[in-house]
């Protein structure tokens, strides 16, 4: 089966295809622009977010990972609402409507597979909305997830304020925080000051959701009502990615040493395992450089096929792959911009 690894970086969409062993690389796409999400909705199309200094951000669609099409318009956010659409942070399909996060945090819908988009405007509606605050890489709802027995059962995960649930669609949120450090400074009305980097969830049972955030990595088993930690073996709490292989339920980290210095720990980067739910964790970085290196990876940067190929890129533009759930890595001979978003797709 054909595979094609895609990595949005800052100055372009690079693709990598593989048919057998060997990987062979396309002509860049977008080249000069910002790449900052890419996915696939249910019908095929293929999706990337994209943004520019002069033109700002937008949605992209194409059939083929070749030719592309702007949707125009774009999202926006509505009259009344005065939050300036900054970048496209993830897409997320949900039955027959596909979403994207976006920053300035809010939430969008599409009902046509991506040719137009309506803001879903019950997240922006919450109470403490006026007192949220971003983080170092801004006010950004960058994580969703649903409940694929029950569509109407949402999570989205914003930073820096921490993760919302719905059970209506999307029509009415409720904080979902309890029992996660706060990162910023608390606030005696609303819970919010978490900053959540990633969101994943098991697929057998959508109240097991596993959450690497400012402070920890977190697990809850009763859909986000309250969380534990679930750091043990893991040298730091900080860190960004934080992804799940389907075929083994491993779950993948990457630590850095702090949120004040954000760089591997130690200087050297190291990709952590668990393999039992998150319960306990351990180094999985066969392959990957023993050299010192100093480049860490960003939270949309790491991605699974679900069926064994796990593959991540580095701020300083490196790309890795492991096509056995994370025994061993391989680095691809490239060096790309800095890499903000990746996805491997099967053909």
């Amino acid at each position: 089966m054909a595979t094609t690894l895609a990595l949005g970086t800052d100055k372009g969409l690079f693709l990598a295809q593989r048919d057998g062993v060997e990987w062979s690389w396309t002509e860049p796409q977008f080249l000069g622009w910002r790449v900052t999400a890419l996915g696939r909705s249910a019908a095929g199309t293929y999706l990337a977010g994209t943004a520019s200094g002069w033109f700002g951000p937008a949605v992209q669609r194409s059939p083929d990972l070749d030719e592309w099409e702007q949707v125009t318009p774009g999202p926006r956010f509505d009259d009344g609402d005065e939050a300036e659409l900054e970048q496209i942070w993830t897409f997320h399909q949900v039955g027959d409507s596909l979403y994207a996060g976006v920053a300035h945090a809010g939430l969008f819908r599409s009902g046509d597979d991506g040719q137009s988009w309506s803001q879903v405007t019950g997240l922006r509606a919450h109470p403490s909305t006026a007192r949220w605050e971003p983080g170092a890489g801004g006010l950004c709802a960058h994580s969703m997830l649903h409940d694929p027995a029950d569509p109407t059962r949402l999570w989205v995960g914003v930073s820096a304020v921490g993760v919302f649930h719905s059970t209506d669609g999307g029509d009415n949120w409720e904080l979902a925080n309890d029992g996660v450090r706060i990162t910023g400074t608390p606030d005696d009305t609303y819970d919010i000051g978490y900053c959540v980097h990633a969101l994943v969830a098991d697929p057998d049972d959508a109240d097991v959701i596993y959450r690497q955030d400012h402070q920890g990595l977190y697990r809850t088993g009763d859909g986000a009502r309250t969380w534990q930690l679930a750091n043990d073996g893991v040298p730091s709490r900080f860190g960004f990615p934080l992804v799940m292989d389907r075929s083994t339920r491993h779950l993948f980290a990457v630590p850095q040493q702090s949120d004040e210095h954000r760089v591997p720990v130690d200087g050297r980067l190291r990709v952590y395992r668990s393999t039992d739910g998150a319960a306990t964790w351990s180094d999985a970085s066969s392959g990957l450089p023993e050299a010192a290196g100093y480049a860490g990876v960003l939270r949309g940067a790491m991605a699974t096929d679900h069926d064994g190929t796990v593959a991540f890129g580095t701020t300083a533009g490196a790309v890795f792959v492991s096509d056995d759930s994370g025994d061993r890595w391989q680095q691809l001979p490239v060096t790309l911009p800095r890499v903000f978003c990746t996805a491997v797709f099967d053909a």
